[in-house]
Parts: C-alpha cells; structure tokens; sequence
C-alpha cells in the first residue's frame, strides 16, 4: 500500500517534489489543503494542476475515518467512534474547556486521542484492553483523529447538526461537495489542545505518536504547540526517558492511580516491570531535563485507592516530584466490579491533599454520562457484532 501522505514530514515531501521537477510551494499548497482545510480527496485540491492530483494520487493515500457513532454528554463532552480501513475501532473524545485537563484555562477545545486499537497492559478497571491488544495506530490514524473531529465540527450549522444529549449515529461522506466548501472556507482550529490519553498504551506506540505529534505540532501542519499537548503513560519507565530527550516540550501525565507499590499492584500490571520507584526517578529525570511540571492522574475508585490512608503518600509523591495531581471518578465500565465512590468521598479525598499542600484538582462530570472511559464504546460495539455473528 503507498503510504499515506499525512504520514510524512515536509522534508520528504520535498524532496519527492523536487525528483518530480516541481517547485516546493507545491508542498505548502498540498499541506494547507491537508492540515488547514482537511481535504478528503486529492480532486478538492483545486488549485493544483491535475496532472499533479494525479501523481499524487498514484504515489500517495489519503485516507479518513469514518465517523460510526457520535454520543454527546450534556456538559458538552463528545465522544467519537471510528472505523479504520480495516474495520477495527477506535474512539476519541473531545472535550470543552477544562482547567483541570491541561492547567491553564482555555476557551476552546481539547482532544483526547487514541494511539492502539485495544491495549495490552491490562489495567484492572479500564476497558481498553478487554478485548485486548490489536496493533498500533500508524501515524495517518493518529493525525487524521483531530482532522476528523474538525471536519465533523465544520458541517455543524449546515444541516449536519447532531444533538448533544442524544446519542445519534452520523456517516459523513467524505465525497460530499458542500462539506469541503465548508471545509475550504475555514482555516481556524477547532482543537487548541491534545491529550494521549485514550485507546492504548502511547508510549508502547512510540515511534509513530512522536511522528504524528510533530506533524500535529509543525506550523505548515496542525500548528498546535508542544506545551498544550500531554502525552500520558501508565509507567513506561525506558520511553519517558527517551521522551524527556526530545526536543519538543511535550507536557507529562502519569496514570499514577495508586501512590504506593501495594495498592498500584492491584490494579496497574506495569507497575511489577516499573515499580515506583523507578518510575519516579524516570519522572525525575524529565523534570530535570524539561523544567516542567508533570500531572499525576488518580482516579479513584472505591474501596481501592480511595481511602484517607492514600493522600499521604500520594501528597508525599505530588510534592517530591512538584506535580499537579488530577482526581477523576472512577466512569462504571460494564462487566468490571470497580465503582465510583460517592461525591461527599471525593470531596473528602480532595481536601485531605489540600490541607497536605498539594496543588490537586477534581475533575467534575467529563462524559460520566456518554461511556466516557476508554475504549467503553468500542467496547460496546465489537461486543454488539460479535453476538450477530
């Protein structure tokens, strides 16, 4: 199969260009196309010579998602299923303004994306890996989730408009002449942040998120800044490592969900390989290589991780490594026994670490009410199929 071309840095693209005699701002043409107003077709590319669409489309795919399943939670929350060229799924979830998120206010829109179809890393209460590991995303499947959302958003307002509160079912025809006259008149970005934190382990997948990342990142590209994308790892000791030598400074969140080895062995696999205390010195090691602040992500889960026992080493381990410790209820998986533990229990949870000087934050009502959890839609669906078959 050719490969895809929002798979390629511009430098490759150029040097294609320049073999087939053509001038680079060719290139800049076809990323703006590509990157700003999201063509799904080499033919939308209308200010290029059509010997050139195609060449292009001989040399090069363009693939899309295709939008299976949209469900919205009444606090504007939307989560979205995708089916992949090989029919595997995938969700992402895009989220309204939330300091708690990413630690700066904002008026715009974050996207949670997905980096493996299922996961292989077994953690306890999430649903990603239940039907287990699949394969890695290529790089394609990575970028084109944050051009699908936006491509959903620009038909909203032009007869494509799909109600928050419900859950509807939306196919979207990439052919559709009208969605990319939409799509060619607009050129602002929907999506301002980007957190890893769906489907999938992302540093298992680590060569072709750190690919996707910095295309996403890049000014001919999606032009979203480094520092307003989170790359989230249950632990992968050697890979945040290896991420704190980039270049690029990428914000750090850890799926901590336990501050101590007894309590993170219950639920978190990975953490046998990578204890604590080698993942806290990898931790270190970023800091002192990034000077940035890196977020503890804990959700609480009852009669697990939430007892007033855990806030003291958690605010010991938040104050050591001066990171921000993000609280998240626990979102009800079907067929798993973990529950969410009450809203006076989490309150609690959360003023005992404020009185520990810990700078925490308690994530309220994000998708509770859409299956929010990773991979619980997927879940839902490969399940549904299954028993038609």
């Amino acid at each position: 199969m050719n490969p895809d071309i929002k798979s390629l840095r511009r430098e490759e693209l150029v040097d294609q260009f320049r073999a087939w005699a053509l001038p680079s701002y060719r290139v800049d043409q076809v990323s703006k196309w590509l990157y700003e107003k999201r063509a799904t077709t080499w033919q939308a590319m209308t200010d290029l010579p059509q010997q050139l669409r195609e060449r292009l489309s001989q040399h090069y795919s363009l693939q899309t998602l295709e939008l299976v399943h949209k469900q919205g939670a009444r606090d504007a929350t939307q989560k979205f299923l995708w089916r992949l060229s090989d029919h595997s799924f995938i969700e992402s979830v895009l989220i309204p303004a939330s300091p708690a998120l990413f630690g700066e206010p904002s008026d715009r829109h974050t996207l949670c994306v997905s980096t493996q179809v299922g996961c292989a890393y077994g953690c306890k209460f999430c649903a990603s890996g239940l039907e287990g590991w699949k394969r890695n995303l290529r790089v394609e499947e990575i970028v084109e989730q944050v051009l699908a959302v936006e491509r959903w958003h620009a038909t909203q307002g032009s007869g494509f408009r799909v109600p928050g509160s419900a859950l509807s079912e939306v196919r979207l025809d990439p052919a559709n002449t009208e969605l990319r006259t939409r799509n060619s008149e607009l050129g602002t970005r929907l999506v301002s942040n980007l957190v890893i934190m769906g489907m999938g382990e992302p540093l298992a997948n680590y060569d072709n998120l750190l690919q996707a990342l910095r295309l996403l990142n890049a000014p001919w590209g999606a032009g979203i800044g480094a520092r307003k994308i989170t790359i989230s790892t249950s632990g992968l000791v050697p890979q945040i490592r290896q991420l704190a030598d980039e270049p690029l400074q990428f914000r750090l969140a850890v799926s901590l969900h336990g501050a101590t080895d007894e309590t993170r062995n219950k639920i978190m696999p990975i953490n046998r390989k990578y204890p604590l205390r080698e993942l806290i010195a990898a931790c270190e090691y970023y800091q002192q290589k990034k000077e940035r602040m890196i977020t503890l992500e804990y959700i609480l889960i009852a009669g697990i991780n939430d007892g007033l026992k855990e806030t003291k080493p958690l605010a010991a381990l938040a104050r050591r490594l001066h990171a921000k410790v993000n609280l998240i209820p626990y979102n009800k998986v079907e067929d798993l026994p973990w529950e969410r533990p009450d809203e006076g229990a989490q309150e609690t949870f959360l003023a005992a670490l404020e009185k520990q000087d810990v700078n925490v934050t308690l994530r309220r009502e994000k998708g509770h009410d859409i299956d929010a959890a990773c991979g619980q839609l997927r879940l839902k669906t490969v399940q549904s199929l299954k028993s038609k078959v």
